[in-house]
């Protein structure tokens, strides 16, 4: 059961994201659905979160798996109705978990009724103006209108045919061509979106999590990029408009029409962190994914400068530091803090992928950072499967890869179907019990049975051991509501700090760090005996002294 009272939970909260194709099968087909969800719902208490984050459920042509949106206020029928939300929401509420649910605003799917009029609808009109036509470039405009390219490989721009059959205008979609951006500076899509807003809000849901909250508005004349698009934190004329922030005032005021104290999160790909924050002011969201935590490297100087500019900014503006190491976008942590510091990994991995990381050595780094993070103040967020330990699914066929990154690269780029494959559940069941059917959408790795959560439930060793003790422990002590004082004289390579009572040492050097004499261990990422050895973390409370 949680322990957060309805105000401002959301300042400490550890949010767990579901994945919804990828969590749990009711009906055998290979795809989750909210039924299974649902059926899991205890695994998720009992691991000790107080909050769920879905990722997108609604109906979709799934070309990038549900955030190419067809319907904003209905159910994918793959994943269920309706009804079976409601009954979900009910559940993880009797539980005690709040409920955030996935809003994509940066753009719909081509699917979508509003974009059909639009491409139904002459150049010019209010449908077209929903989304961002623009004539092309060059005598018969049969150029692009500028040099954006799409997060997914290949020119942000398509051309459409007009009804009459001739070459028309092009729609930008910074993602794949099925995702049109919508004009954010029309008041009708402002509209629409306050509306949805409230049809969640009026079922009860606590948030929302806010895909690409940085790029809604768009330079005013659509001018050339002056930076690559494979740099996400460059600034472009597409990210990080100073009138986006319009948009967050807005629907602040429509959240805090309700009771319940309901919040949103924003996905946020900016640097520095002093500019991360202008989107938590006081009223515009909440919280805001610091993935700057997440890019940081595995060395202490490096993780001390991110922690300490994360405190200091967030505090700035009196919101609070989120923490983050993996989700749906990203390689998983149990894998990717195997590699060298420098290792360019947004693009995915695979299996032609070099110098791939000792597995035991990821995931000894893997724990001990998630020791690390925490225990540090504010709200954490977790990935589905981590508290398992699983690493990324490397040796995914060709033919099974779905990621729109994928198909646009011609496989230059294997995208992040390796951290979405279906989780494990029971070691012995078909698809490891992520259904009774053994279908799964991708394929699971064959050596998987021994991340499945039956097979870690009564092992103190287990990964998941670790993380339901290190969350009651940060719930009994209060630590996200808590206060780092830093150890000053633990070493080059060693991170050292309290919080609250306790006090954390996470060791990334080679040499072994004596634990305090008399102190009691709390948790520890892996190891044992006296000392802390190199890539490991632990939770003390100290000896008192007489």
């Amino acid at each position: 059961m949680s322990h957060l009272a309805a105000s401002e939970w959301w300042r400490t909260a550890v949010i767990y994201q579901v994945y919804p194709r990828s969590f749990a099968d009711s009906d055998g087909d290979g795809i989750g659905d909210l039924p299974g969800i649902a059926a899991r719902l205890d695994s998720l208490a009992a691991l000790g979160v107080d909050a769920l984050w879905f990722s997108p459920f609604y109906p979709s042509p799934q070309n990038d798996a549900g955030y190419d949106v067809a319907d904003y206020c209905d159910i994918e029928p793959e994943y269920g109705t309706l009804a079976d939300f409601d009954a979900l929401l009910a559940r993880a509420h009797g539980l005690g978990m709040k409920v955030v649910v996935d809003l994509v605003p940066n753009h719909s799917s081509s699917a979508h009724r509003w974009f059909q009029e639009a491409l139904a609808a002459p150049p010019g009109s209010p449908e077209r103006a929903r989304y961002l036509f623009r004539p092309g470039a060059g005598p018969d405009g049969a150029q692009a209108p500028n040099n954006w390219q799409s997060c997914f490989g290949g020119p942000a721009w398509t051309r459409v045919v007009e009804p009459d059959g001739t070459p028309g205008e092009w729609y930008l979609h910074l993602f794949d061509s099925s995702q049109p951006d919508f004009d954010w500076s029309n008041p009708w899509v402002r509209e629409q979106f306050r509306e949805i807003l409230r049809f969640w809000l009026d079922r009860g849901v606590d948030g929302f999590r806010v895909d690409v909250a940085h790029g809604l508005i768009k330079e005013n004349g659509l001018p050339d990029n002056p930076n690559g698009p494979d740099d996400f934190f460059a600034p472009t004329p597409f990210w990080a408009q100073d009138e986006v922030h319009d948009i967050y005032r807005d629907w602040r005021k429509v959240l805090d029409e309700y009771d319940g104290d309901r919040m949103m999160c924003g996905e946020v790909w900016v640097t520095p962190l002093s500019k991360l924050a202008t989107w938590v002011r006081p009223d515009e969201m909440h919280q805001a994914f610091n993935f700057v935590h997440l890019s940081t490297a595995w060395d202490a100087p490096a993780l001390r400068g991110t922690i300490d500019d994360s405190l200091a900014a967030f505090h700035e503006v009196g919101a609070p530091s989120t923490w983050v190491l993996s989700n749906h976008d990203v390689v998983r942590h149990a894998t990717r803090l195997g590699f060298a510091p420098d290792a360019w990994l947004f693009h995915g991995i695979g299996p032609d992928t070099v110098d791939l990381p000792d597995p035991e050595l990821a995931l000894r780094r893997a724990r001990a950072a998630t020791l690390l993070m925490l225990a540090l103040p504010g709200s954490a967020y977790l990935y589905q499967g981590e508290e398992l330990g699983l690493p990324e699914a490397v040796d995914i066929p060709d033919e099974a890869r779905q990621d729109p990154a994928w198909h646009r690269t011609a496989g230059e780029r294997y995208g992040r179907d390796g951290c979405r494959v279906p989780i494990p559940w029971e070691a012995d069941a078909p698809a490891y019990g992520f259904n009774d059917t053994g279908a799964s959408w991708l394929p699971q790795p064959a050596d998987w049975a021994a991340y499945a959560r039956d097979a870690q439930e009564h092992d103190p060793a287990s990964t998941l051991h670790l993380y339901r003790t290190a969350l009651a422990e940060r719930r009994g002590h209060d630590l996200g509501g808590g206060e780092l004082l830093w150890v000053e004289d633990a070493g080059d390579n060693v991170l050292a700090f309290s919080n609250r009572d306790i006090v954390v040492i996470a060791n990334l050097g080679t040499t072994p760090v004596p634990l305090p004499a008399g102190s009691t261990v709390l948790a520890r990422s892996s190891g044992g005996g006296p000392d802390l050895g190199t890539d490991e973390a632990a939770w003390l409370v100290p000896a008192v002294r007489r």
